[in-house]
């Protein structure tokens, strides 16, 4: 190569979302907690000093990383819930759009749900506020779709089961990671036709009408 030719340069928004490329990566297979700064720095080819200049620090560069998988995430089921038509619907829409995430962005997931991450401070304050916006959207399409007259009474009810419904899918997301003895559509209509049956019978809603699953035939 000729040394007369001077060598490209990323931008600073280039080379800070190399760096996110590459912390991403890096937190989504080992952690955060195992994570060091030194490794993301040889992993973009910048010094650590750098790097703290960009970011400030490993929580604050985890945080940008974050909110790129949280954003997706919250995106993802808002749009999915936000098309249904009955409570029913909504909880179906939101379980399916959760593992279909899950099952496409694995290393969004890994940094969303790392349970390496701090119990106390702003990483858990993060992770909280997305868990808290999943539950709004789910239990915001619910009451929607419920009588008028019958929302005020149901709120606190479908705010419980938004929420008990999140912390089920992500106990069976975990174990579904860890075994794949389900597909990620069969594991999230498991979870569905557990839980949905209650909802209607609870929300006075007559039940679901059942269509013949890919594959099967009628009898």
């Amino acid at each position: 190569m000729d040394a007369s030719v001077p060598r490209s340069r990323l931008s600073r928004d280039d080379r800070m979302e190399q760096t996110l490329e590459a912390a991403h990566a890096l937190f989504a297979e080992r952690g955060y907690a195992a994570v060091k700064m030194d490794e993301i720095a040889a992993a973009v080819g910048v010094t650590k000093p750098l790097l703290y200049n960009y970011f400030g620090n490993k929580e604050r560069l985890y945080i940008a990383c974050m909110e790129q998988a949280g954003d997706s995430l919250t995106a993802t089921i808002g749009d999915a819930v936000g098309a249904t038509k009955s409570p029913g619907d909504a909880l179906g829409a939101g379980v399916r759009a959760f593992f279909s995430f899950l099952d496409s962005d694995r290393a969004a997931w890994a940094v969303l749900f790392d349970e390496t991450l701090p119990q106390a401070g702003e990483l858990a304050e993060r992770v909280g506020a997305y868990r808290s916006l999943i539950v709004e959207l789910v239990s915001a399409s619910m009451m929607r779709q419920l009588p008028q007259g019958a929302r005020e009474a149901a709120r606190v009810e479908v705010e419980a089961l938004s929420a008990a419904l999140l912390g089920a899918a992500e106990a069976l997301a975990r174990w579904w990671l860890r075994t794949e003895a389900l597909s990620a559509e069969d594991a999230a209509e498991l979870l569905i036709s557990t839980i949905e049956p209650g909802l209607r019978a609870r929300s006075g809603l007559p039940p679901a009408s059942q269509s013949p699953r890919k594959g099967s035939t009628p009898e």
